[in-house]
């Protein structure tokens, strides 16, 4: 029973099942009725948002049988020979329906020599072709290739979209987890429904009781709300003392000093906007429950922008010093005496 096992159980395989990327399925899907597909996408977004789903569904709905759909994993195929073995295969049509649809997975790793004898198909692809290029850093892709396709913007998923379809999964498949737990498995997943899938599996061979926040803190180092609300609480009070006792029961709780780090880093950055403006506070909404966002909003009253600008450098600093430190505390216990004297 690998992590993906449920992943690739539910897979969407409907376009009604598709949640979080309405802006795309919406275009796409009218696109289909119009009978106006393009012959060339380019899908970018963060992993595990949808792009290889999305580019097999419509693979799907344009009638492409498993025999004339292609996938290249451009970070294990990156070469040239790949592209003119593609390129010999469009030359045929297709076996079963109208398309034949080739699907380059991470095709920002292709090299220039294989870019560039894309390039010449895409200039003049047949009439049966259709390309989908997916990345996760669009960035890498030649501009040349990317004037000659249509492009689409995955974004991250909110949590609550990641915790609605954990919830049916969880039914369907019987497993035992609270609802703090399930949020927090999908908050750890940084937006990738993928990532939280595979968390929920690992979850699963963990415990086969009742899967509760602790679990998940021992299982994936997550991080939830509550250990960063303290020692925000004690920089707010400029409780050095607190504060660093607090880091020591962190550490005997086996807790990750560089993760925690990171969901620090990232509190502060919610303290941050709310102080740039009250009404970013909707960026988190969906991060947060209702009360957490009263929580931020009222920790952003004790601090000035000026001072969360410099704890959110100091922090970043520190994160980046735990592996070199002989002490690996030292470089959080720093950041949070000179945050304090910062704020004095």
């Amino acid at each position: 029973m690998g992590n993906l096992v449920l992943y690739r159980k539910y897979r969407p395989q409907s376009w009604e099942e598709i949640i979080g990327q309405e802006h795309i399925v919406r275009t796409l899907t009218n696109a289909l009725k119009l009978g106006r597909v393009n012959h060339a996408y380019l899908f970018s977004g963060p992993r595990g948002t949808g792009k290889t789903t999305i580019a097999r569904l419509l693979a799907k709905s344009v009638g492409c049988s498993n025999l004339d759909l292609l996938e290249i994993d451009a970070a294990s195929n990156r070469g040239i020979d790949e592209i003119r073995q593609l390129r010999d295969g469009i030359k045929f049509a297709p076996t079963a329906g109208k398309y034949k649809v080739f699907i380059i997975d991470e095709a920002h790793q292709l090299t220039k020599e294989a870019f560039n004898a894309l390039l010449k198909t895409l200039e003049e692809p047949p009439a049966h072709a259709i390309f989908i290029l997916a990345t996760t850093e669009a960035h890498k892709v030649p501009a040349t290739i990317v004037s000659r396709v249509q492009q689409f913007t995955f974004k991250k998923l909110a949590i609550t979209d990641i915790v609605k379809k954990l919830q049916k999964i969880v039914e369907a498949e019987k497993i035992k987890i609270n609802d703090d737990a399930l949020r927090l498995v999908a908050s750890y997943a940084d937006g990738s429904y993928r990532d939280a899938e595979s968390m929920l599996e690992q979850l699963r061979i963990w415990n086969e009781n009742m899967i509760t926040k602790e679990d998940i803190e021992e299982l994936l180092g997550a991080i939830d709300f509550e250990k960063v609300r303290v020692l925000s609480d004690h920089l707010q009070d400029s409780n050095a003392k607190g504060a660093i006792d607090y880091i020591g029961k962190l550490i005997e709780a086996g807790v990750d000093l560089e993760v925690f780090a990171k969901a620090f880093i990232n509190h502060l950055r919610k303290i941050m906007l709310i102080k740039v403006d009250s009404s970013l506070v909707d960026l988190m909404s969906q991060e947060l429950t209702v009360d957490q966002v009263e929580i931020v909003k009222k920790q952003a009253e004790s601090f000035s922008l000026n001072n969360v600008a410099q704890a959110i450098k100091i922090f970043t600093n520190a994160r980046n010093d735990i592996k070199r430190s002989p002490i690996p505390s030292l470089p959080i216990e720093l950041a949070v005496v000179e945050i304090i004297n910062n704020k004095i």
